[in-house]
């Protein structure tokens, strides 16, 4: 039970880390302009 513990502690940590970081705002503008671009191109491919 600790081993599950400590793992659970260690993924929050990393989870933290890239909350609170400027990884995940950097993150959501690469996935907005990549699903505008499918999009387009889904149109497109209809």
């Amino acid at each position: 039970m600790l081993y599950w513990a400590i793992l659970f502690f260690i993924v929050a940590i990393v989870a933290g880390i890239f909350g609170f970081g400027g990884v995940a705002s950097a993150s959501a503008g690469i996935a907005q302009i990549l699903f505008f671009v499918f999009l387009v191109l889904f149109i497109v491919a209809l």
